[in-house]
């Protein structure tokens, strides 16, 4: 199997995007996790662009080991010093010099002719290689390029010494078999081609960038640039995490690998997104909040039965701890069971369908029902007859508290006619209640959430507190209501106590 070497312009191309402007800070820990992404050549930015720019590549250069990390530069004597300054400290610095070499770009850009064009881009060439021995030469808007002008172009660049020749397709004008055919005829009629690594640089201008980074491979391209979450000027770039998964998930067709590890993918996706402020699209490939998520009945049914019939990548090997099963409409039984029974309920029979008919209810009346909903439904039904055989009934409190004093709750409960009292302290009054109930039952719970909702808006209004508590392997809600917002939560703790007793003699048989 050959390699295929992944070098990322997020940081540069990626950059480009309007309003995804990065301090030399935020460009660092970006480079660093793309170190740790194992990505083989870091494009760190444009430093003839901005002083701040220039500091960035520089700091990246000096601190981020194991990737090539390449600046840009166009055919110009000054970029080209200002690139070599920026990079020269770098474990494995390269400079990429770039000039356009299609009609359109050399007449209206620059107002040369063809001959003229290579004799700059050649002089450029031979400057940077003066300067630094890894050289990477881009032939701008290759794919709409004379081919045989492309071809004269790529063989004196390389006699002149490019080690990485670029083919890109800078405005995303390919096609699939047309690139890969351009790549096909470059491999095949520049006669000192083996002497370079030929790389591609696809935009997505018409959704192919993908397609046309791997048909390039195919014809024996063995660099791709691409970026993280397809960032990218217009429409965006080849996306490095499709190129990589494409690579390693169809390795019986393509017979490549790369030396990413696919596991920091999602990591490093998300550090991209937040610190340029680009939401990646739910429906994105690989790295898409719903990438791995399933909410069809039959494909939930189909994945809790093997997770090869509807995934045919392990969300584990980009970084996902495990697969979304998300409750619709759609869901079935066998995909509502499946989540129970891991919040750790065993239901069965006529309980099961009670609590999947409320499921329905709340299903058809929601896009999307979370653990919170499933966990009160089925608490909901198996406490239904607790109002008969609660342990603890809430009766009283009282709180001492006020600035610079520690709040202390005084609790009363009662248990089988027997009234029971304790006192407690806390870093607040329902901090210290809840510990006072605690105190009195003879067992710490871990609360786990805890919220109060007014039900109504005047000043008198209901207050609604909800609880959620642990204790060893069981996890129950408590509600309660009030116009004292105290009131409502310590009844609502004692509802929750009163459940996790009640699990355990259902589960002891008591």
């Amino acid at each position: 199997m050959e390699k295929i070497f992944i070098f990322d312009t997020t940081l540069r191309d990626g950059e480009q995007v309007p309003g995804a402007c990065l301090n030399p800070r935020e460009k660092v820990e970006i480079a660093l996790q793309l170190a740790r992404l194992q990505v083989d050549a870091i494009e760190a930015g444009f430093p003839i662009s901005s002083p701040g720019d220039f500091e960035a590549v520089k700091a990246i250069a000096s601190k981020v080991k194991g990737p090539t990390i390449v600046a840009l530069a166009r055919a110009v004597r000054k970029d080209i010093e200002t690139a070599w300054e920026a990079i020269k400290k770098a474990e494995k610095p390269r400079i990429h010099v770039f000039l356009g070499s299609s009609d359109i770009h050399i007449q209206k850009k620059f107002g040369l002719d063809r001959e003229k064009a290579l004799e700059r881009g050649l002089e450029a060439l031979k400057f940077a290689k003066s300067l630094c021995p890894d050289v990477e030469y881009s032939t701008e808007d290759a794919s709409r390029t004379a081919p045989d002008y492309l071809v004269k172009v790529l063989e004196q660049v390389i006699a002149a010494g490019a080690t990485v020749v670029n083919i890109p397709d800078t405005v995303g004008y390919a096609v699939p078999q047309q690139f890969g055919k351009l790549i096909s005829y470059i491999k095949e009629k520049v006669p000192n081609i083996e002497n370079t690594v030929v790389s591609v640089h696809c935009h997505n201008d018409l959704g192919l960038a993908t397609a046309n980074s791997l048909i390039a491979i195919e014809n024996g391209a063995r660099q791709v640039e691409c970026t993280m979450n397809g960032l990218g000027e217009r429409a965006g770039n080849a996306s490095l995490e499709e190129i990589v998964m494409a690579i390693k998930t169809r390795k019986d067709y393509f017979n490549f690998y790369t030396s990413v590890n696919t596991r920091e993918i999602i990591k490093t996706s998300r550090l991209v997104s937040r610190l340029m402020g680009m939401p990646v699209q739910a429906n994105k490939a690989i790295v898409g909040a719903n990438a791995f998520a399933h909410s069809s009945g039959i494909h939930q049914d189909g994945i809790l039965k093997d997770r090869a019939t509807y995934e045919i990548i392990r969300p584990e090997d980009v970084g996902i701890t495990e697969h979304a099963i998300v409750l619709t409409a759609r869901s079935g039984r066998h995909a509502l069971k499946h989540k129970i029974s891991e919040m750790g309920y065993d239901l069965k029979g006529e309980e099961f369908e009670t609590v999947y008919e409320r499921f329905l209810s709340v299903a058809d009346k929601k896009k999307r029902v979370y653990d919170e909903d499933v966990n009160i439904i089925v608490q909901d039904v198996i406490f239904a007859h607790l109002a008969d055989t609660r342990l603890y009934s809430f009766e009283s409190y009282k709180v001492k508290t006020g600035n610079g004093k520690v709040p202390e709750a005084r609790v009363r409960l009662q248990k089988n006619e027997v009234i029971l009292e304790a006192t407690a302290e806390g870093d607040g009054p329902i901090d210290a209640i809840f510990k006072a109930i605690d105190k009195i039952v003879g067992a710490y719970h871990k609360l786990e959430d805890f919220q109060v909702k007014a039900v109504t808006e005047t000043k008198e209004a209901m207050g609604v507190a909800t609880v959620r508590i642990a204790r060893d392997s069981f996890r129950t809600l408590g509600r309660g209501s009030s116009t004292d917002i105290l009131e409502a939560s310590a009844r609502a703790y004692v509802e929750a106590v009163n459940r996790i007793y009640y699990l355990q003699s259902r589960q002891s048989g008591c």
